[in-house]
């Protein structure tokens, strides 16, 4: 399985920022997860909200540790409350199942990491990310 490497991550940031500007978006913050959920690297625009870097880590998070992005996490909440809700349990509340929350593959379909978008709306959060993501030549999945 390929990973995400730090160049690539910075790559990532700085396509998913530049469409963020493209689009006229509040100010966003965006991370970068490995496969493992482990931070590669976040940058926060100026004039985010500091409270961004934790929206932005839920929502990386979950999609990375459940193999699911961050829409097919909300519909799974609205459908099944108890199930999201046992979830963040089980990961001490880190999950923030909304859009936004990116699922990152290699050309094969594999899970890589993920990207996790804050800042304006999470339609827009994730058109962002996927952006920064295909920018990188990888698969993105919001």
């Amino acid at each position: 399985m390929a990973d995400i490497n730090l160049r690539k991550a910075r790559t990532i940031i700085r396509k998913t920022l530049e469409k963020a500007r493209e689009m006229e978006l509040r100010p966003i913050s965006v991370i970068v997860m490995d496969a493992g959920g482990h931070i590669l690297a976040f940058e926060r625009e100026d004039g985010s909200a500091p409270g961004r870097f934790g929206i932005a880590q839920g929502k990386a998070y979950g999609a990375v540790m459940l193999g699911m992005a961050g829409r097919a996490q909300m519909a799974r909440a609205e459908q099944q409350a108890y199930f999201m809700a046992a979830i963040n349990g089980v990961y001490g509340g880190q999950v923030v199942p909304v859009p936004g929350g990116l699922l990152v593959r290699d050309k094969k379909g594999v899970i890589i990491g993920a990207v996790g978008v804050t800042g304006d709306t999470s339609d827009n959060d994730a058109e962002a990310g996927l952006a920064g993501i295909a920018g990188a030549g990888l698969e993105g999945e919001a």
